[in-house]
């Protein structure tokens, strides 16, 4: 990867980018909501999670370019963006798999370990420092995760198989913030979700194929939901994701997507009405602590 980071248009700084993160990863914290009743095999709403937001991505990417903005072509050839439409394929494929074998909790807890993969391999992949109250507010959250996640209500079974795919789920992922932080000098926020999700729509429908999952939704509510899916978990959520990445680092980015826990939670109690655990309340309060001390501090992050 290369270790040089784009910046960000000058509007945008470290403070303004935060909050344009959390919102992405609420729209991506809401996916189950979208899934469960998506009416398709999950290899095949993995697909239609990506493919069904490129129109809206390519717009969006139109849309945003100005003068200083890099020929398309340069864009497209980006080897950091097509690294990163691989990386979220194989994030999607582990999760998936997880899911299928070992319990909802232990395959969601497993993947919000990204943020450690992150932190580990900055400085070595793209060239960046991790400070210390980012490893600070890492040590408060991923705590906070587990009582969060782990004492959710569910299947209590564990299997190792399982659990490795999750854990292969936050590489993949951890990796991916790196991926597209780097892709960052060429490209603008919107311009590497386009590229890096037509990479992972070519790469997931070929295994929903292999798999042969049943790629059409049978009624009107399964195709609205893999529309919202694909509108707002991944071309919202993904977006705002990587035009943050442009201004804030990977290793706090990374840390600031486990709200999807905290927003998953809370959207099970509202619409699905599964009750909040005083564990799990605790735990995602601890999680809201950890990023206030991680946070960005004098625009830089």
């Amino acid at each position: 990867m290369d270790a040089t980071v784009a910046r960000a248009p000058r509007a945008l700084t470290a403070a303004s980018a935060f909050p344009l993160l959390v919102l992405g990863a609420a729209a991506m914290g809401i996916s189950p909501l979208f899934v469960r009743d998506a009416g398709v095999g999950p290899f095949a709403s993995a697909f239609w999670r990506v493919g069904l937001a490129l129109p809206v991505l390519a717009i969006w990417a139109q849309a945003s370019r100005g003068s200083a903005s890099q020929p398309w072509r340069r864009i497209w050839r980006n080897r950091a963006l097509h690294l990163a439409g691989i990386l979220f394929a194989g994030d999607l494929i582990c999760w998936h798999l997880a899911v299928l074998n070992t319990s909802i909790a232990n395959a969601t807890f497993f993947a919000c370990l990204a943020p450690i993969w992150v932190a580990l391999l900055s400085r070595f992949t793209i060239g960046e420092s991790v400070s210390p109250r980012t490893f600070a507010g890492l040590a408060i959250c991923l705590p906070g995760a587990a009582l969060l996640i782990l004492h959710s209500r569910g299947d209590a079974i564990s299997h190792p198989v399982g659990d490795l795919l999750g854990l292969g789920t936050s590489f993949f992922f951890g990796l991916y913030f790196l991926a597209i932080r780097s892709a960052r000098r060429v490209a603008g926020g919107a311009e590497a979700t386009l590229v890096s999700s037509a990479v992972s729509t070519v790469i997931l429908l070929i295994v929903a194929l292999a798999a042969g999952d049943s790629l059409i939704p049978q009624t009107w509510q399964a195709a609205a939901n893999l529309t919202a899916l694909g509108l707002v978990s991944h071309a919202a959520g993904q977006g705002l994701l990587a035009v943050a990445l442009g201004v804030l680092s990977a290793s706090f980015s990374s840390l600031v997507i486990l709200i999807e826990a905290v927003i998953a939670a809370l959207a099970a109690w509202i619409f699905a009405g599964e009750p909040l655990s005083l564990l799990q309340i605790a735990g995602g309060l601890m999680v809201m602590a950890g990023l206030l001390v991680a946070r960005p501090r004098g625009g830089k992050a």
